[in-house]
């Protein structure tokens, strides 16, 4: 069997305090600092001085126990559990892995590997893509998995207005995937790319049930009771409470992979960190994940709890808008960086974990460029270049004064509610105060990830990049995804960069993809459109009783990844009396 695309990820996993002296580590599609939400800060790798153990572990020797109901704690709902609409953002994944499988997803080597497709081959220029589905997949509906399904599903999320996005401008408006037969396809995408396979990982990739997507454009409240293929089937949702899937007794992957042993799944969304953490340690919830690095050494100190770190995922950063004044000028993002407190913000809320990021590169990844260093703690620089600026007497396109009393107006958004997001909050304020007059605004996720999209903020808080195949996170850098709504987000083009990407996505050799990812940190430094703080060490946390969440196989027998930035499997999982 062929496999395509392959990423270098660093997990751990720290088995109560009883295991602190271990040290050991695994390489292994999201962050950030110490905050916890899609585009507020994150957490960072734990120390080297901890133990830590990989999280594709070998798989537990305890016999499983079929039963019982898992409560899984999020760090926020989605507004729908639609593949082809939905923003799911890592909580919306979470949830979409218990009801949908996806086309391929990534071994404990970080390859991708075909799950519900049961193969795929290139052409010899990699612009076709030939893939072909497993035989007698049923959707928890009764509909059978086909080609006629894998199209219909594409066309929908190519034609979202939000969605599709990151689908519309890598694949030609007719024939992008074409039919050979009732289980074969061609996908046709616009450029080559021998890693075509990582983007049918995640939300591409899950399948839903095409009589279902039917009922959703008839009936769009139906986008909140998924059909998938997946080891679990929808019961219940309300909003903002609780979504419960229960056992899909028909699972395709029974008799391929394994049983599914846990009657339920129920999800409930915590946005507080902390709170998420004593619902836990209380034991009403039985695994949660989270960014806060705060609370780590109370979950490494309890010995009846498990703690999963995914070291090499997402990096928090703060994301600048250059398409909208004042930040529309490289001198003012420049002065924002240099008047970030970065190294106070490590040490305070930190909590000693992890590293702080100067690009989106951990210094032990081939990719890492040496030579990028992250500006900050440097405010009387930043008064310069603001005085310069200042002294312009700029306005915006209306006529409104940009600037007041010598400092530059500017507005700091985050998602909430979060009361460690808005001590984040007021530490940036104090750092940044000498140069910059800044209002706040905390808005629900969903509506902190619209506001990104339209161009409606000034500087947010945000987690993002970490792919298992980092030229997957093209989608967040290109010209071509600047529009009314964009997925680049801080709105920056720039043509030698879209160049670099081209050549990640398709290189002459190993050796030059590295050296082009390098010139793509490079070029990401200069432009000032993100201040980059720290690694994010997404945190997977579980009580004693939660088992086999590193027992995970694929159809074809591959060891697969226990989680991926933050993001959660249940079909191998079990709880122990």
């Amino acid at each position: 069997m062929k496999i395509y695309g392959q990423s270098s990820r660093r997990t751990r996993r720290i088995l109560g305090v009883t295991l602190v002296s271990l040290l050991s580590f695994a390489a292994a599609c999201g962050g950030g600092s110490s905050s916890d939400e899609t585009s507020a800060p994150s957490e960072t790798e734990a120390p080297g001085s901890d133990s830590s153990a990989p999280s594709s572990e070998a798989p537990t020797d305890e016999t499983p126990v079929a039963g019982g109901t898992l409560r899984v704690g999020l760090e926020a709902d989605v507004d729908g559990l639609d593949p082809t609409a939905s923003a799911l953002a890592v909580a919306g994944l979470t949830m979409a892995s218990a009801v949908f499988d996806p086309l391929f997803t990534f071994n404990q080597d970080g390859e991708a590997v075909p799950y519900l497709a049961e193969s795929i081959e290139p052409s010899a220029d990699f612009m076709v893509w030939t893939m072909t589905l497993r035989a007698g997949v049923l959707f928890h509906d009764g509909t059978p998995l086909t080609t006629d399904a894998v199209i219909k599903q594409f066309e929908i999320t190519r034609n979202d207005p939000l969605v599709g996005l990151a689908v519309r401008p890598y694949y030609p408006e007719t024939g992008a995937v074409v039919k050979i037969d009732d289980l074969t396809m061609e996908f046709h995408p616009l450029e080559a790319s021998q890693f075509f396979p990582t983007a049918l990982t995640a939300q591409l990739g899950y399948i839903a049930s095409p009589t279902w997507l039917d009922a959703v454009a008839a009936d769009a409240t139906l986008a909140q009771a998924p059909v998938g293929t997946g080891p679990f089937t929808f019961e219940s949702r309300t909003e903002d409470s609780v979504t419960k899937f229960v056992r899909n007794d028909a699972w395709w992957g029974t008799d391929i992979i394994g049983p599914v042993y846990l009657d339920a799944v129920e999800f409930y969304p915590v946005p507080d960190p902390s709170t998420r953490t004593e619902l836990l340690q209380n034991g009403d919830l039985d695994i949660i994940h989270t960014t806060d690095t705060d609370q780590f050494p109370t979950y490494r100190d309890d010995p009846t709890l498990t703690l999963d770190i995914d070291e090499d995922g997402e990096e928090y950063f703060l994301m600048i808008n250059t398409a909208k004044a004042p930040f529309d000028d490289i001198r003012v993002r420049q002065a924002l960086a240099l008047a970030t407190d970065r190294q106070g913000y490590y040490d305070l809320f930190n909590a000693g974990e992890g590293s702080m990021a100067d690009q989106m590169f951990v210094p032990e990844s081939p990719n890492y460029n040496p030579d990028v260093k992250q500006e900050g703690n440097d405010p009387a620089a930043a008064a310069v270049l603001v005085a310069e600026y200042c002294g312009e007497s700029p306005v915006d396109a209306d006529g409104k004064e940009l600037c007041t009393d010598g400092k530059v107006n500017m507005e700091y958004q985050w998602s909430g509610p979060s009361v460690l997001a808005t001590r984040i909050a007021d530490f940036y304020n104090e750092g940044w105060s000498e140069s910059f007059n800044v209002t706040f605004d905390e808005l629900s996720q969903a509506d902190h990830i619209q506001e990104a999209a339209l161009g409606i903020y000034n500087v947010v808080g945000w987690r993002q990049f970490g792919a298992e195949n980092p030229g997957d996170d093209r989608v967040w850098l290109e010209c071509r995804n600047i529009g009314g709504i964009s997925l680049n987000w801080p709105r920056y083009c720039n043509e030698d960069r879209d160049a670099l990407i081209k050549e990640i996505a398709n290189p002459a050799t190993p050796e030059a993809r590295t050296a082009s990812l390098q010139q793509l940190v490079q070029n990401m430094h200069d432009a000032y459109s993100y201040i980059f703080m720290t690694h994010s060490s997404w945190a997977i946390i579980q009580s004693e009783n939660v088992k086999g969440s590193c027992d995970r196989v694929g159809p074809d027998g591959d060891p697969l990844v226990c989680s991926t930035n933050g993001r959660m499997y249940f079909s191998s999982m079990w709880l122990s009396s």
